[in-house]
């Protein structure tokens, strides 16, 4: 009896340091991967990186201030691209314009240029018959002349309203642009290179000439006299601006 208290004693005593050692085993053992843990938040408090990512913090985002300049520096392109665009645009307009402006005025000047022949065969017409004989001419003949200058002045009229101008530059100054000079006549009562003569009417539609007029010009007459100079000197004038420099 007192063989079986012993060791019911024995086993107890046992189990309770098997017991004890076993729990002291667990409060002195670290948790799995606590220690990792522990390393990597000290690394991180430390340096400000992170191990995982091998970086800093923050690095390899693009700093506002460069994006901005970016950003500006694209608008300006795309501004001076557009206004480029709208300046082409507005010169295309413009040619444009132009052209049909100028189509519509010169679409008849071929047309036209063979219409003079026209009119110069009914000018000669009329200049053919003298005065006298007009005077003295019978009612048949008078009639006729009327019919011939009422074309000739309906044909002027048409031309004048598309545009086609008579040119009449007698005592006009000499243009070599809508002039022919055919002759000169020495003449000095008018002004050198002054249109005293007309020997064929000339005519221009808009800006552009369809035949020059066939004129006479007048030589050796008083030239334009030239302006006297100032005998003041200017506000600004230096040294030796009044000075005589003829001599």
């Amino acid at each position: 009896m007192s063989g079986e208290k012993n060791n019911a004693t024995e086993g107890s005593e046992h189990a309770e340091a098997t017991k004890g050692s076993g729990f002291q085993q667990s409060e002195g053992q670290a948790h799995p991967g606590s220690e990792g843990l522990a390393d990597t938040l000290a690394g991180v408090g430390a340096t400000g990186e992170d191990p995982a990512v091998g970086e800093p913090a923050g690095e390899g985002q693009p700093d506002p201030a460069d994006v901005i300049i970016a950003l500006n520096e694209e608008n300006t392109e795309l501004k001076n691209k557009a206004m480029s665009l709208l300046a082409d645009m507005e010169n295309l307009r413009r040619r444009t314009e132009r052209e049909v402006k100028d189509a519509r005025q010169y679409a008849i000047a071929n047309f036209a240029r063979d219409m003079l022949s026209v009119s110069d065969n009914l000018t000669r017409a009329l200049d053919a018959i003298p005065a006298e004989a007009r005077a003295a001419a019978d009612e048949t003949l008078k009639t006729l002349l009327e019919g011939v200058q009422l074309t000739d002045r309906d044909l002027q009229q048409l031309l004048n309203k598309n545009g086609v101008q008579r040119l009449e530059p007698e005592g006009e100054k000499f243009d070599p642009n809508f002039h022919q000079a055919m002759f000169e006549v020495p003449n000095p009562q008018v002004a050198n290179g002054t249109v005293i003569q007309v020997v064929q009417a000339g005519y221009k539609i808009g800006d552009r000439v369809l035949r020059p007029a066939m004129v006479g010009v007048a030589k050796g007459g008083p030239k334009v006299a030239p302006q006297p100079a100032s005998s003041e000197a200017p506000e600004n004038a230096g040294p030796g601006a009044t000075v005589d420099k003829s001599v």
